[in-house]
Order: C-alpha cells, then sequence, then structure tokens
C-alpha cells in the first residue's frame, strides 16, 4: 500500500503530464475562476440558461446525431486553420530561403513582404484582402481568409525557420557540397530535417496562434465558430453561455495540437538517438 502510494506521483505525471501540485494549482485556479464568474453574473442578474446551449452543439433524435451550428463552425475553422498553416510554413520557407540566399532580388522581394505584413494589422489585410483584391480579382469570402492568414503567419514562420536554418553548422553545408550535393537537395536531404526538428516547438507555437488569429475572419462574415456565435447570440441571448463554449472549444483545439506536437517532437527525437547509436555501432 505505502508503496503504491510513493509510485502514484509519477503514475499521475506519466498519464496526465503533470505533477500534483501543479495539478492541484489547477483546480484551485478553476474553482476561483468559476466564483470570479458567479460573483460577475449575479452582480449583472444574469439568468444563466445553460440546458438551451446543446442544441447549438448537437442534437441527438431517433439516433440520429445532428452536429448544430457551433459544430458546423468548428469545422469551417479546421478548414481554413489546416489549409492556412499548409500555405504558411510554404511561405515562411520559401521567404526564409530568399533571405539567406545570394539574389539580392530575393531578399528584396523576402524584406517587402515581412515588413508590409509584420507592420500592419491582421485585420486591415483581411479587410484589404476581401474588400479591394476581392473586388478586382473576384476572391471569395473563404479564399480571402486563408489567404489573409496565410501571408499573416507565413511572416512570422519565416523568422522561425530562417534561425532553424541559420542554427545549423556551416560544416554540414561544406560535407553535402564536398559530396557533389546542390543546393536544393543539401536543404532537402540535410539542413531542414536537422532545422526543423529544432524549430518545432516554435512552429507549434506559431500554429495555435494561427487557430486564436482565425476567429478574426468573421469580420467578413465568414461563418466560421465565432462568426457562428455570433449569430446564436443574436437569436438567444445566451452570450455567457455560447462564449463559454467557444472558448472551451478553441482551448480543446489547441491543446490537442499542442499534444500532437510534443508527440511528434518525442518520435523524431527518438528516431534521432537511435540513428547516432546506429552510427556509433
Amino acid at each position: 500500500m505505502v508503496r503504491s502510494l510513493n509510485h502514484m506521483p509519477a503514475a499521475f505525471r506519466r498519464r496526465t503530464g503533470l505533477t500534483l501540485k501543479e495539478a492541484g494549482m489547477a483546480v484551485v485556479l478553476i474553482a476561483l475562476l468559476v466564483l470570479l464568474v458567479n460573483t460577475g453574473a449575479e452582480s449583472l442578474n444574469y439568468n444563466w440558461q445553460w440546458y438551451r446551449v446543446w442544441k447549438y452543439i448537437y442534437t441527438f433524435k431517433d439516433g440520429v446525431f445532428t452536429p448544430g451550428p457551433l459544430l458546423h463552425g468548428l469545422w469551417v475553422t479546421l478548414q481554413i486553420t489546416g489549409i492556412s498553416l499548409v500555405l504558411s510554413f510554404l511561405f515562411g520557407l520559401t521567404t526564409a530561403v530568399l533571405r539567406l540566399s545570394d539574389s539580392i532580388v530575393g531578399k528584396i522581394i523576402a524584406r517587402c513582404y515581412l515588413e508590409s505584413i509584420r507592420n500592419t494589422p491582421l485585420l486591415i489585410q483581411i479587410f484589404f484582402i476581401y474588400f479591394v483584391l476581392g473586388q478586382v480579382l473576384d476572391i471569395e469570402r473563404f479564399t480571402a481568409a486563408v489567404l489573409a492568414l496565410s501571408l499573416f503567419e507565413g511572416a512570422y514562420a519565416s523568422e522561425v525557420f530562417r534561425s532553424g536554418i541559420a542554427s545549423i553548422d556551416k560544416g554540414q553545408w561544406q560535407a553535402a557540397h564536398s559530396l557533389g550535393l546542390s543546393t536544393w537537395h543539401t536543404y532537402r536531404y540535410v539542413v531542414l530535417p536537422q532545422a526543423i526538428r529544432r524549430i518545432l516547438p516554435p512552429l507549434a507555437s506559431q500554429a495555435v496562434a494561427l487557430v486564436k488569429d482565425s476567429a478574426l475572419v468573421s469580420t467578413i462574415a465568414v461563418l466560421e465558430l465565432t462568426q457562428e456565435a455570433q449569430i446564436i447570440i443574436a437569436q438567444s441571448f445566451l452570450t455567457f453561455e455560447v462564449w463559454f463554449v467557444v472558448a472551451a472549444i478553441y482551448l480543446v483545439v489547441t491543446i490537442t495540437l499542442s499534444r500532437l506536437v510534443n508527440l511528434l517532437e518525442k518520435r523524431m527525437s527518438k528516431g534521432q538517438a537511435m540513428y547516432n547509436e546506429q552510427g556509433a555501432g
């Protein structure tokens, strides 16, 4: 019995990733948050109606599951985020390679892109792409949202890629060139596999930021999660209930994303360790 109690903290940490102290602090913080919300709602004389929220998430009638508007909005959010994530990494990697290249034109293009995107608000960029470029080039709302998010996050991702590539020892480049590898093959087989492993944590943070920034595309009436929530609130006046549910959904998505990246990072580290052992043997 005593032995099992001694192993309990380690087992709890393996399962949850938290120590008992951290879990206790989380419980206390949640309790304080609930108390704070309740106190605020009582001062506003707010009438909680949680039982009305479920139908906006899903309905289950006669054995048939039907997603509600919030789940529909979540699906659109995931689509926007997924496509934007891939495009932003492509923009980021291309910009980083251009900045590290010997091409003056490439460096100027990359610098102009970086400065114009990083020094203007994302909301303005969304409006510009949809209301200006969209009218000229006939760009739909969804495409405008994806393009704006991809360009915005790509500018920040490029700095992450650039720092990762620059961290690779010059000896690796020289060894690759001495073997006759072209610049493209050096990037593909030597530099990027090592750089991506190093920059995976900041890239994960960039992906989480992208999920949260996707809420801004509701301003051009894309029916993603935030826009669906605003429509529901306008119809039902369930302001706090709906926003808390939406916040919880965003939290679940971002935590799941972070966990997946952690698993990928562990697998890559394990693979590298096995490769090093085989090389040493």
